[in-house]
């Protein structure tokens, strides 16, 4: 062999092996972070009475024996006039019970006592006390969210718990302005962080030309209400479906931010339905355990250049109180 070709070939065989080195050493996304373990979080119908907040006392205890630091999100339904709330999952026509508005800051309060109360290793909180954006409750977007603000506001943080805003804000539920004024007047009006634990209805996934989304929304509207409007807003959106295709919206939502909007959404996390949905049935394609929508957001966001994210803290998992 000459020398010419023993150096080319020393170079090659240096390359290969930098490269097999590379492959070695290098993490996907999926396995560049770690799975924080879930918290629970829960849909609380409300009809009033001592035995709700025993309920959430003891709800919040168990969430403090884990010792897991956290979001939670407490969701209390429908805001109506009269600062009344409807229980979650149900329409203007329901029959079911409505309560004062305060109700939810005396059971959020229960809740936070409970854990501070239980909890193990120093753990701590955040409570994030959520409505829903349906707009038939006959009162306007931006009067319902400054009333929320006041609800969250007074409501007393502990040791432990950190007390927080949360909206579900779905395209179904309401037009994207009377979202849009909800989370305006909600962020003007209080400091607390408020957790968008969205849907994306209709949206497009990464890499489409398409911006709408279901009932008149679009890209822009669901990045406002994740994270444009105000910079006290984290989105922890529902990732429940088990062939990827949320992670994949919000991914394109995100990525709107990027190139054309205020920056990227600020995700805190990822939402499942899996024990909600063992509770009550019916979720035959939308039931992901927490620990898989965590690793199809946090693995598609990272697939993407101007939607990766150093962290995804939060995995947290519905069910019923």
């Amino acid at each position: 062999m000459n020398t010419s070709h023993r150096t080319a070939t020393q170079r090659i065989t240096t390359t290969l092996a930098v490269l097999a080195l590379g492959a070695a050493t290098a993490a996907t996304p999926a396995e560049a972070a770690t799975y924080p373990g879930q918290t629970v979080s829960r849909y609380t119908p409300l009809a009033g009475g001592s035995a709700e907040r025993t309920a959430a006392r003891d709800a919040g205890c168990a969430e403090g024996r884990t010792g897991r630091d956290g979001v939670r999100v407490l969701f209390f339904g429908t805001q109506e006039k009269g600062d009344k709330l409807r229980q979650p999952g149900t329409t203007s026509g329901s029959t079911s019970a409505r309560v004062a508005a305060s109700t939810a800051a005396d059971v959020a309060t229960a809740w936070a006592e409970g854990f501070t109360e239980c909890r193990t290793g120093g753990a701590t909180a955040d409570l994030a006390m959520g409505v829903n954006n349906k707009s038939d409750g006959g009162i306007d977007g931006a009067a319902a969210g400054r009333a929320w603000a006041a609800i969250v506001d007074g409501t007393a943080d502990t040791e432990a718990v950190t007390i927080t805003g949360a909206v579900d804000a779905e395209p179904a539920w309401s037009s994207p302005s009377w979202a849009r004024g909800w989370v305006d007047a909600f962020t003007q009006a209080s400091d607390h962080t408020l957790y968008a634990a969205n849907s994306a209805d209709g949206c497009p996934t990464h890499g489409s030309s398409s911006t709408s989304c279901n009932n008149g929304w679009k890209l822009a509207d669901l990045h406002y209400v994740a994270t444009g409007a105000a910079p006290t807003i984290k989105a922890i959106p529902q990732i429940y479906r088990t062939d990827g295709i949320q992670a994949r919206q919000w991914s394109a939502i995100s990525s709107w931010g990027a190139t054309k909007g205020s920056g990227p959404v600020r995700f805190a996390g990822a939402m499942s339905q899996e024990a909600a949905c063992k509770q009550r049935g019916g979720c035959s394609t939308t039931d992901n355990s927490p620990k898989d929508a965590w690793n199809q957001l946090y693995t598609e966001l990272n697939a993407h250049s101007e939607t990766k994210v150093d962290s995804l803290p939060v995995a947290t998992d519905m069910r019923w109180a």
